[in-house]
C-alpha cells in the first residue's frame, strides 16, 4: 500500500491503534450520514465528511476519494466471488452448524435470527 502512495505524496503509517481508531471514526460517520441525514453513502462529499471527521487530511482523502480506480479491481473481484456464491442480497448472514447451515439473507427481525440459531443448536446437540 506504501508503494501506491508514495508517488501520489502519501505517507501510509500503518499504527493499528490509529488505523482502527480512524476507520471507526470513519464508519459512524457513514452509519450517522446515511440513517439519520440520508446522505448517499458513496457520494464524494459523503465519504469526505467522514473522512475529515475521522481526522484524514482532507487533501489527502479528496485525493484518494477522487480516484475511482483506487481499489476497483479488488471491489469488482469481490462481488463477482460473492455472486459466484449465490449472494445477492444484504445483509447475508450463515449460521454454521454440526450437521447443516442455516443462512439468512436481507434484513430479518430478531425473532428469525433466534429462531436459527436455536435449530442450529437443536441440530448440532
Amino acid at each position: 500500500m506504501a508503494a501506491y502512495g508514495t508517488p501520489l505524496g502519501i505517507d501510509f503509517r500503518f499504527d493499528v491503534e490509529k488505523g482502527k481508531e480512524v476507520a471507526n471514526k470513519i464508519i459512524n460517520s457513514l452509519y450517522s450520514q446515511y440513517f439519520e441525514q440520508a446522505q448517499h453513502p458513496s457520494s464524494s462529499s459523503t465519504l469526505l465528511t467522514a473522512a475529515t471527521a475521522a481526522g484524514v487530511d482532507e487533501a489527502q482523502a479528496t485525493a484518494f476519494i477522487d480516484d475511482e480506480s483506487e481499489g476497483l479491481q479488488g471491489v469488482k473481484m469481490l462481488i463477482r466471488e460473492q455472486a459466484g456464491n449465490g449472494i445477492d442480497a444484504v445483509p447475508y448472514t450463515r449460521i454454521e452448524g454440526k450437521r447443516r447451515d442455516l443462512t439468512l439473507e436481507g434484513a430479518k427481525k430478531i425473532p428469525e435470527y433466534v429462531k436459527a440459531l436455536e435449530q442450529v443448536t437443536k441440530d448440532s446437540g
